[in-house]
């Protein structure tokens, strides 16, 4: 039974809430965003089974068209909306996302829903357990709506993999809407959900929003802790990515993005690597100016190939931060060399490499050419020591480097959007390049950990969104989301709508 079926059984009982008829169009629903959801639900002035049956039949409508979602759980969210709207009726307490919608990755681990990671090894694979994310979501009152497509386990930067279609971007559905958090990309930027988790290994979070023409956040490494994924010894290709993965938000609005955070980060003993709380209400981070900042602006890290496009949308949006923001802007560069081979190097170390070679036996026919091609790769005790040791350099050339400045501003990526089911462009402002160099300006980041996150820049001139990096300092991921918001204020982009939705 689809979606939009199994809402209409539940209309009757979402007909009238707090003793008022609810009458709004799945359009007007979809349009809101998470912050708006969550106040007009805790105020009984909108039905959360209304809010999820929209957002289903948005699901119902769009994906033929898009494959973001993998593994919908349309009962399960009905079920979920039910059960908040039953307890707002009868006075109890809710949580501060009682009733908004989201979306799931489908590395993270959703106990009792199938959790495929984009791979025929996982292709009937229930995890035990919830993702701590998962549980703090279900806790604070979420919807799942279901579990969002990925490229096989998480390894690329686009959206196909062996087992589901592929995902494709609302804004051209002939082209990639970027991965590895792809099917969350292209959900919320169609309106299937306000917002939806992301994890970003390399970029993951920052690839498909800037694609999309939506929020990506990459907090500091360790504000949201990760558990079972990195970390369950268990499950070969699930545990891999330790010390470079985060999880995020992804949304229309910066707003929504801190509001996520504020559910999702603070430590758990489960994650060694988890941080205390932060100190201060991820809330109230949208809030204030900047101006006087010291930012850098990178157009090319000093080495990169960027596509002109970008560069022209990117430019003129770091320019905004000077003339109309208040700060002071200046042309520099941390100083690295290109460091994506120590980059993959690390993601090898940190991979179950036995462990996926063995799956190689068994599935090695169905699994993604370039998985298969990294996995034979003949790794040696050097390549990961020199990979360890080039990490550090990187590290001590941005810490060096940010001694000066408060900020830095890049590209997201050195490409828009293009063709499916390739892993990258070959040839990038004329140059021929490695399929890998579109993604140079998101997996530094990773291996430094700090926080990093994309705004939408601006749009080229056949209407693909571009987007904008804007990186903090160490631990300092209020004045990133606060810039965020200031940015957002100044070139707001919420009025530009896929074409996918008037298709």
């Amino acid at each position: 039974m689809g979606a939009a079926a199994l809402a209409s059984r539940h209309l009757v009982l979402s007909s009238e809430f707090g003793g008022r008829i609810m009458s709004q169009s799945t359009d007007d629903i979809c349009a809101l965003d998470a912050v708006a959801i969550a106040d007009l639900v805790r105020r009984r002035e909108l039905s959360p089974v209304e809010v999820t049956k929209a957002h289903l039949e948005r699901m119902d409508r769009l994906e033929p068209a898009l494959h973001a979602f993998c593994t919908p759980t349309p009962e399960l969210a009905l079920a979920t909306a039910k059960a908040i709207e039953d307890d707002l009726v009868a006075g109890r307490a809710v949580g501060p996302l009682a009733g908004v919608p989201v979306g799931v990755k489908d590395l993270i681990c959703t106990a009792g829903i199938r959790t495929v990671s984009g791979s025929p090894v996982y292709e009937e694979f229930v995890p035990d357990e919830d993702d701590v994310v998962v549980e703090r979501l279900k806790a604070a009152g979420a919807v799942i709506l279901g579990k969002t497509n990925v490229p096989e386990f998480g390894y690329s930067g686009v959206g196909h993999n062996p087992v589901f279609e592929t995902t494709r971007n609302p804004w051209n559905t002939n082209l990639t809407p970027g991965g590895s958090s792809a099917g969350s990309g292209a959900a919320v930027a169609s309106g299937m959900c306000p917002f939806a988790l992301g994890s970003d290994g390399g970029g993951s979070i920052r690839i498909p929003s800037a694609h999309c023409g939506i929020y990506g956040l990459k907090a500091s490494m360790g504000r949201v802790p990760l558990y079972p994924g990195t970390k369950d010894e268990r499950y070969p290709g699930v545990s891999s990515w330790e010390s470079l993965e985060h999880i995020g938000p992804m949304s229309r609005t910066v707003s929504d993005a801190a509001l996520m955070m504020s559910v999702i980060a603070g430590p758990d003993p489960r994650d060694r690597f988890s941080l205390p709380e932060a100190p201060y209400d991820w809330r109230e981070t949208v809030k204030g100016d900047i101006k006087g900042l010291k930012v850098a602006f990178s157009i090319d890290w000093g080495y990169a190939a960027v596509d002109p496009r970008v560069r022209q949308v990117v430019t003129e949006a770091a320019r905004v931060f000077e003339t109309e923001l208040g700060c002071v802007v200046e042309e520099a560069h941390p100083g690295w060399s290109d460091p994506f081979g120590a980059f993959w190097g690390l993601v090898a170390a940190e991979s179950d490499l036995k462990g996926m070679r063995a799956l190689l036996k068994t599935h090695g026919d169905r699994m993604s050419p370039h998985l298969v091609a990294f996995l034979n790769t003949p790794w040696t005790a050097e390549d990961f020591t020199d990979a360890l040791m080039t990490r550090k350099a990187v590290n001590n050339k941005m810490w060096r480097f940010m001694q000066t400045y408060d900020l830095i501003l890049t590209p997201t990526l050195a490409v828009p959007p293009f063709a499916l089911d390739i892993q990258g462009p070959e040839k990038i402002d004329g140059r021929m390049v490695a399929n890998t160099q579109w993604l140079a300006f998101t997996f530094p980041l990773n291996m430094t950990g700090q926080p990093a996150a994309t705004v939408p820049a601006g749009f080229t001139d056949d209407g693909l969104p571009v987007g904008l990096q804007i990186i903090g300092r160490h631990l300092d991921d209020a004045l990133v989301l606060k810039a965020s918001a200031a940015f957002e204020r100044a070139r707001p982009w919420q009025q530009r709508r896929p074409p996918v939705l008037d298709a």
